[in-house]
């Protein structure tokens, strides 16, 4: 409970054990230190093998679409895309059909490095399945909700 200034241990504690955005962010960190170990050496960050993944596509996406996929905002995928882009992973070009928008290219290098990182994410998540057997199924579809999920 909080009283006044300050915050009872009590509440701390219901807080650290019951908060469902604080125990999804500690995950979310232990996860992404696990898999930038993983991915390191096919010169990937966990971040730069999503955002890369999330270019693989029939047609390249627009940068608004693929903010919007990753839950980022467009200014923070830029910052994200500069360091891929620099190493040519990636490229930026105007859009053909709308020339104010942007479309974002996974190059020939970009499917490389996706090619060599699969295999290891591939061998990293099948452990993770192993270890959370079928709550791995439950904790993905609960996820998918929190992402479709409108009023967040």
């Amino acid at each position: 409970m909080s009283t006044g200034d300050s915050v009872s241990f009590e509440c701390t504690a219901r807080v650290r054990d019951a908060c469902m955005c604080l125990l999804v962010n500690r995950a979310a960190r232990k996860l992404s230190r696990l898999f930038d170990d993983v991915l390191a050496p096919a010169g990937l960050t966990n971040g730069q093998f999503s955002l890369l993944m999330s270019l693989n596509r029939p047609t390249p996406p627009r940068m608004g679409e693929v903010a919007e996929f990753l839950a980022m905002d467009r200014t923070t995928l830029t910052a994200n895309l500069k360091p891929l882009m620099r190493r040519r992973l990636a490229k930026v070009v105007p859009d053909r059909s709308d020339k104010r928008g942007r479309r974002v290219n996974l190059t020939a290098a970009g499917r490389k490095a996706l090619a060599a990182a699969v295999p290891l994410w591939e061998t990293a998540h099948g452990d993770l399945e192993q270890i959370f057997d079928r709550s791995a199924t439950a904790l993905r579809a609960d996820l998918q909700r929190i992402c479709r999920y409108q009023d967040l």
